[in-house]
C-alpha cells in the first residue's frame, strides 16, 4: 500500500481508492479537522452567550434572534463555498489546474455580489428586520437587536468571505487550515468579548454591540490570515505545470450554481423544518420547549460529526480518478460506517445519561425530566440521520447535489404532517419527537435507493437523475460551437 493511502490526499493529488481501512483513514484525516472547526464555533457561541447573559434576558434574546438569522443567511453563501470545493477537488484530481483559477475568480464575484446585497440591504433594513424577528419597536429586545444587527449585517461580508475561502482550501484537500482559522477566530472572540461588552481596560462599554464587534474582529483576523495562506496553497496545488487556457467564467459559474444551489436549498429547508418543529413543541408550554432547546444544542455535538464525514466523503469522491462507481461505493460505505458508529456511541451516552446531561444546563427538575425523555428519542433519530448525511457526501462529490435537496424535501413532506398529527394524539409532545424518527427513517430509505443507483455497476440512470431532479452530469468549459466541442470539467464520473 503506498504511503499516500494512509492519510488524506495531499494538495493537488488525485485520490486513489484502496482498501476499506485506507478509505476510513482518509475520511478521518479530512473529517476530524472539520469536526474540530465546527465544534469550536459551538463552544465559542456558548461562552459568548454566557458573557451576554450578564446583561439581562433582553440582551440574551436579542443576540439569540440575531444569531439565528445569521445561521439562515449562511445558506446564501453555501452555494459558493460548496461549489468551489467540489469543482476544485475534481479539477485537481484530473490535473486540469487551469480550472482552479477560474473557480477562484467566480466565487470571488459571487462573494462580492451576495455580501453587498446582504450587508448593505440588511444594514439599511435592520429596524424592519428586528421588528419582523422580535416584534414591536418599543421593547428592550427590539432596541438591542437593532444595535446588534447594525454591526452583524456589515460583518456578514467577512463571514461570507471566510466560508468561501474555507471552501477553496477544502477543495485542495486541506481541511486543517480552516480548522486552525476557526480556532484563531473563536479565540479572538473569547478574548475580545469581555473587553468590548463590559468596557474592560478603559474601553467603552458597548453591551450587545460589543459582542457583535468581537465576533466581527475575530473573523476579520482569521480571513486576513487565510488570504495570506491561500495563494501559497493554490500555488502548491498547481505545481510547476504550465496553465492552459481555462474554461469561461460563465461556464464555471453555471457549474458552481448547479452544484451549490441545491446544497443551499437543503440547508435552508432543514432550518425551516427545525423552526416548524419548535412551533409544534411550543404548543405544549415552556417546559417541553426549554427541554427541546437544550436537547437540540446537545444534539449538535453528534450531528456535526456526521456533517464532517459528509464533507470528507464529498472531497474524496470528487478527487477520485479511478474505480468509478466502485470507488464511490467504497467511500460511501466507509463514511456511513464511521458516521453511524459515532452517532450510535454518542447517542447511547446521551440516552443513558439524559438526566445528568440536562442538569448541566438547567436546575429545573421538570425540564430535566422531559429533556431526558427527548434524549432517549434522539438515539434512533441520530443513527438514521448519520446514514442520510454520510451518504450525502457521495452525492455532493459526484455533483448530484439535487438528490440532497430532493431527500430533504421528501423528509419535510413526511415530518411536518406527522409532527402535527402525532402531537395531537395521547403521545402529546412525544409525538413530535417520534415524527423526527419516522421522517428520518423515510429519508434513509430514499437515500439508500439513490446511493445504490449511483454506485452499483449497471444501475440505470446513476442516482436516478430524473428522480432526483439532477438532469445534467457535466460542467462544460466552453460553448459548443458547430462540430467542435471543447474540453469538459466533469464532476459526474459515471
Amino acid at each position: 500500500m503506498p504511503p499516500e493511502s494512509k492519510r488524506s490526499p495531499r494538495a493537488g493529488a488525485a485520490y486513489e481508492p484502496g482498501t476499506p481501512a485506507a478509505a476510513r483513514r482518509a475520511l478521518l484525516g479530512l473529517g476530524v479537522p472539520v469536526y474540530c472547526e465546527l465544534l469550536s464555533g459551538v463552544i465559542a457561541g456558548i461562552i459568548d452567550t454566557l458573557w451576554v447573559a450578564r446583561l439581562g434576558e433582553a440582551a440574551v434574546g436579542a443576540v439569540a434572534v440575531a444569531s439565528t438569522l445569521e445561521n439562515v443567511l449562511l445558506g446564501v453563501i453555501l452555494m459558493a463555498g460548496t461549489g468551489a470545493t467540489i469543482l476544485i477537488a475534481d479539477a485537481l484530481g484530473t490535473g486540469r489546474c487551469e480550472v482552479v483559477q477560474v473557480v477562484v475568480r467566480v466565487v470571488a464575484v459571487l462573494w462580492l455580489v451576495l455580501s453587498s446585497v446582504v450587508a448593505v440591504g440588511g444594514f439599511l433594513l435592520r429596524d424592519r428586520v428586528a421588528t419582523l424577528l422580535v416584534g414591536g419597536g418599543e421593547g428592550d429586545v427590539h432596541r438591542l437587536a437593532v444595535g446588534f444587527l447594525a454591526v452583524s449585517f456589515p460583518g456578514m461580508a467577512v463571514f461570507f468571505a471566510q466560508n468561501v475561502v474555507d471552501g477553496l482550501f477544502k477543495g485542495t484537500g486541506d481541511t486543517r487550515t480552516p480548522m486552525r482559522m476557526a480556532l484563531l477566530a473563536n479565540g479572538c472572540v473569547l478574548v475580545l468579548d469581555p473587553l468590548l461588552i463590559y468596557g474592560v481596560g478603559g474601553l467603552p462599554r458597548l453591551g450587545v454591540q460589543g459582542a457583535a464587534l468581537a465576533t466581527l474582529a475575530g473573523r476579520a483576523v482569521a480571513v486576513a490570515v487565510s488570504l495570506l495562506l491561500l495563494r501559497r496553497v493554490l500555488g502548491r496545488a498547481r505545481g510547476d505545470q504550465v496553465v492552459a487556457t481555462g474554461p469561461g467564467v460563465a461556464t464555471v459559474l453555471r457549474g458552481v450554481l448547479r452544484i451549490g444551489l441545491p446544497v443551499s436549498g437543503d440547508f435552508v429547508l432543514r432550518m425551516g423544518m427545525s423552526a416548524a418543529l419548535v412551533g409544534v413543541v411550543a404548543r405544549f408550554g415552556a417546559v417541553p420547549l426549554a427541554a427541546y432547546g437544550i436537547g437540540a444544542k446537545v444534539m449538535l455535538l453528534v450531528t456535526m460529526a456526521c456533517y464532517a464525514f459528509r464533507q470528507a466523503a464529498a472531497i474524496l469522491t470528487a478527487r477520485t480518478r479511478t474505480g468509478g462507481r466502485s470507488a464511490a461505493r467504497l467511500i460511501g460505505r466507509q463514511s456511513l460506517l464511521l458516521a453511524t458508529t459515532t452517532a450510535s456511541g454518542m447517542g447511547l451516552l446521551l440516552a443513558l445519561g439524559g438526566r445528568r446531561v440536562m442538569r448541566l444546563f438547567t436546575a429545573d427538575p421538570a425540564v430535566a425530566e422531559v429533556g431526558a425523555v427527548f434524549l432517549r428519542y434522539l438515539l434512533p433519530y441520530l443513527v438514521l440521520l448519520a446514514g442520510v448525511v454520510a451518504l450525502g457526501g457521495v452525492f455532493m462529490g459526484a455533483g448530484r447535489t439535487r438528490a440532497l435537496f430532493t431527500i430533504t424535501a421528501f423528509g419535510a413532506c413526511v415530518q411536518l404532517p406527522l409532527g402535527y398529527g402525532l402531537s395531537a394524539t395521547p403521545l402529546g409532545v412525544q409525538g413530535a419527537w417520534l415524527s423526527m424518527i419516522l421522517a428520518t427513517g423515510a429519508q434513509y430509505g430514499v437515500t439508500w435507493v439513490f446511493f445504490r443507483r449511483l454506485t452499483v455497476e449497471g444501475a440505470p440512470g446513476g442516482d436516478g437523475d430524473r428522480d432526483a431532479g439532477d438532469a445534467e452530469g457535466t460542467v462544460e468549459t466552453g460553448a459548443r460551437r458547430g462540430a467542435g466541442a471543447e474540453d469538459v470539467v466533469d464532476v459526474h464520473k459515471w
